[in-house]
Order: structure tokens, then C-alpha cells, then sequence
């Protein structure tokens, strides 16, 4: 857990199986997932005042797949507070897709209500506002900034998402397992401005004996029936 947390851009299993002199790649990989799903605690403090919420893909490229339309890809919802210029906390979730059946849940359950959230133009974020929030609304089509200049703190932390899954994890993320990936990036994101490593570490330590334990099997195979395995999950890249 020190190893984990003391590292600047993310832990790999190749890395902890090298640090730690493993034999087997396969417990590095676990021991990090077991840690993954201590990262968050379910009843963490909602993001409050001016939030900015937009998606992005995570995966290869599809060409000739309009919009928001896409079959292969990961899609990512991503709620970053407004701190003055800078950035707060923030929050991240993989959904099916972007209608607001999957958009909302995600920002009522990230966000106090009574803040504003600023989203782009897509009808998916049309019932924020009947959701108990104020919504500041901003049509990119047409406008001569591009999206990283009206929403910036939004897309900065894409930006850094997708330069973290490729740099620490070469790409070489499930869809199955993106969420927990997703976790650990907001667990180190949201304390990235700590300047004692060992604070991070007592968090991490205090939630990991919180949760329930985790095994290879389920971790691997969360929904498999005895005797059956799950299809290959699609790589992340």
C-alpha cells in the first residue's frame, strides 16, 4: 500500500511484481484490485457549487460512427468542481450510453443538489434542472471556442485520464474493470495537492479493512456461472 500510494503516475502490476519480487504477475494484478476497490468510500462528500459534467470515449478509433454514437469504446461521464480557475474534486463513472437515464443517476449521485452544473447542449442533461440543480448551459456548435475552452477543467481531467490509461497502463484496460481504474485515478487525482504521501496512505490502509475481501475468482469472473467463463472483455487503448 506504500508502493501504491507513493507513486507519482499510478501503480502496475509490472511494476509491484518488480518492486516486490513476485513470481507471478497474476498476484501483483490482484493485490492492485483488491486495493482499487478500497479507494472509494461510498459515502464520500458530493461535489458542491459550479461543477462542469461532460463524457468522453475511451478506446481506439472508430471511423464513420457520428455524434456520440459508438460501439467499441468505453464511454466515461466526468463531473470536475470548480475551484476559481483551478480545479476541485472531481468524480468519473463508465455508462452505456449518453441518455439521461444514464447521465442523471450519475449526477445525483455525485453532486449536491442546489449546485449548478454546466454541461454542454446534448438532450441528455435536459432534465438537470428538474433534478433539484441549476443548470448553466453551453451550445459548443457554432461558437468560435472549441470545448476545452468553454468547459476546461472538465476536459483537462479527459485529458489526463487518457494520458494516465496510456502512459502507466500502456492501454491495457477492460471495460470490465475500467471503473475500478477509474477509482484510482480520482482517489489520486482528488489528494493531489497532499503533501504527505503517508496521509494517503493511512486513507487508503483505513478503507482497505473496511471492505468485504475479494478473491482471484471474483475479480476475474464477477458474473460467471460455475463451469462457464465470460467472452474476452474488449482492451481499452
Amino acid at each position: 500500500m506504500w508502493w501504491v500510494t507513493t507513486q507519482k503516475n499510478g501503480a502496475s502490476a509490472l511494476g509491484l511484481q518488480r518492486v516486490l519480487g513476485l513470481k507471478s504477475y497474476e498476484t501483483a494484478w490482484t493485490w492492485l484490485h483488491k486495493l482499487r476497490r478500497a479507494m472509494v468510500r461510498p459515502e464520500r462528500d458530493l461535489l458542491a457549487g459550479r461543477v462542469e459534467v461532460d463524457e468522453c470515449y475511451v478506446g481506439g478509433l472508430e471511423e464513420g460512427l457520428p455524434g456520440r454514437l459508438n460501439l467499441q469504446k468505453a464511454l466515461v461521464v466526468i463531473a470536475a468542481q470548480e475551484d476559481g480557475p483551478g480545479i476541485g474534486r472531481i468524480r468519473m463513472r463508465q455508462i452505456m450510453d449518453a441518455s439521461s437515464e444514464s447521465l442523471m443517476p450519475f449526477v445525483r449521485e455525485s453532486v449536491a443538489p442546489g449546485s449548478i452544473i454546466h454541461t454542454d447542449g446534448w438532450p441528455g442533461y435536459a432534465p438537470v434542472a428538474k433534478n433539484g440543480y441549476r443548470h448553466d448551459v453551453t451550445i459548443l456548435k457554432g461558437n468560435k471556442q472549441t470545448a476545452s475552452q468553454l468547459m476546461p477543467r472538465v476536459h483537462r481531467v479527459i485529458s489526463l485520464l487518457k494520458r494516465w490509461l496510456l502512459g502507466t497502463h500502456q492501454g491495457a484496460v477492460s471495460r470490465k474493470h475500467l471503473d475500478y481504474y477509474l477509482d484510482e485515478f480520482t482517489f489520486r487525482f482528488n489528494r493531489r495537492k497532499s503533501t504527505s504521501r503517508g496521509k494517503l496512505f493511512f486513507r487508503l490502509a483505513q478503507q482497505a479493512v473496511m471492505v468485504d475481501p475479494t478473491t482471484y475468482d471474483q475479480i476475474v469472473h464477477p458474473t460467471a456461472k460455475k463451469g462457464k467463463r465470460e467472452p474476452q472483455p474488449i482492451v481499452v487503448t
